[in-house]
């Protein structure tokens, strides 16, 4: 006698600073999604982000609307996990608690702050669970790590952890082995970078996305200390302006003018030398703290993934390869599979493969 199961219809939200990216899954089947996109001068009329959840939650009923999918047949909705406090990697039932903070900003104020309450605000009024899955604040440091080198100054984790842990669970199957086996050094590139050392899964070191690391696209990265703080001093920037300069407007934005990788290869392409040395200094960057976490490993690396939107681009990959291939075996995992982790991380609760955690469960 076959035995019938019941399918597990998943709503997800992602929350990004000027849209809301949505899909629903049938198990581990996609069966539709999009992107909402946010007018700038309608997100300009909130004063906080956390005011924007009308706006963002019309959107997400709109979309199940769209697609004529009734919500009583959801059996979760997992949502982006914003800045929250320090959690160990996993899937966590979105509590009061985690409502709070992401509403007051606790520990800081981000759109995917969105992705807790929108997720809560759906499942409460259908008697199902809200999740969310491996949040930017994902915190695994082992002590060392933790030591920035001035006492009273401690490394924050902050990174593209669902993206990062996604990426590594695809290449643990394709080696046909358990993440919890396996070292990766993880290299997401995007508008931020996050360079992960991952030793048995569990993330032990990771420049903070926000403000370290090799620059971006729009992020200046890890800077030189005293002509920073000479900056600082300097009465040309106040603090707003220095914080947005080193995190909105540094990187290849500040040399180029522009936060289109894409752009910067093109005009490197057809013969623009200072945009190739631009492009050739943030590869060296990004090589240089590949290594770094590669020796955070011991050099027992099974693998050095690259991913994010950057790694869709053959020049910077090929120039990157050359490299660290000497590192070990890389991988490329383009793009981003946030929407996919989320389905995947609450599939797994439901089935029973991975225990919920705790949100009121402080990880050290």
């Amino acid at each position: 006698m076959e035995v019938c199961t019941m399918a597990n219809y998943i709503l997800v939200i992602n929350p990004g600073s000027t849209s809301t990216k949505l899909a629903v899954y049938e198990d581990q089947k996609l069966l539709f999604s999009d992107t909402v996109r946010h007018r700038d001068e309608t997100l300009a009329g909130f004063s906080k982000i956390v005011d924007q959840l009308p706006l963002r939650l019309q959107a997400v009923l709109e979309f199940l609307e769209t697609y004529c999918f009734e919500a009583n047949r959801l059996a979760a909705v997992a949502g982006r996990g914003g800045l929250l406090k320090p959690l160990k990697g996993g899937t966590y039932e979105v509590c009061e608690e985690m409502l709070y903070d992401a509403r007051s900003s606790t520990f800081g104020e981000h759109a995917s702050n969105l992705g807790p309450i929108l997720a809560f605000e759906i499942a409460s009024k259908l008697g199902i669970p809200a999740f969310i899955v491996d949040p930017v604040t994902v915190d695994e440091l082992i002590p060392e790590s933790r030591l920035s080198g001035f006492a009273g100054i401690e490394r924050i984790s902050q990174l593209h952890a669902l993206n990062i842990k996604a990426v590594s669970r695809k290449i643990a199957r394709r080696l046909v082995q358990p993440p919890e086996e396996l070292n990766f050094v993880v290299a997401h590139l995007g508008a931020g970078f996050s360079v992960a050392a991952q030793r048995r899964g569990r993330i032990i070191d990771v420049n903070n996305a926000d403000n370290e690391g090799p620059f971006s696209p729009e992020r200046s990265g890890t800077l030189p200390v005293k002509q920073l703080i000479k900056l600082c001093y300097s009465s040309k920037y106040s603090e707003r302006e220095m914080v947005e300069h080193v995190t909105r407007k540094g990187g290849l934005f500040s040399y180029l003018g522009t936060k289109s990788a894409l752009d910067a290869e093109e005009r490197a392409v057809a013969g623009d030398a200072h945009a190739e040395l631009v492009l050739r200094a943030m590869i060296q960057q990004i090589a240089k703290e590949i290594g770094a976490m590669a020796a955070v490993l011991d050099g027992q690396v099974d693998g050095i993934i690259l991913t994010g939107g950057l790694a869709y681009s053959e020049y910077i990959v090929g120039n990157l390869r050359g490299k660290i291939e000497f590192l070990g075996e890389v991988f490329v995992v383009p793009g981003e599979e946030e929407l996919e982790a989320l389905a995947e991380g609450a599939l797994r609760v439901l089935n029973g493969e991975e225990a919920k955690r705790e949100y009121n469960c402080l990880f050290v």
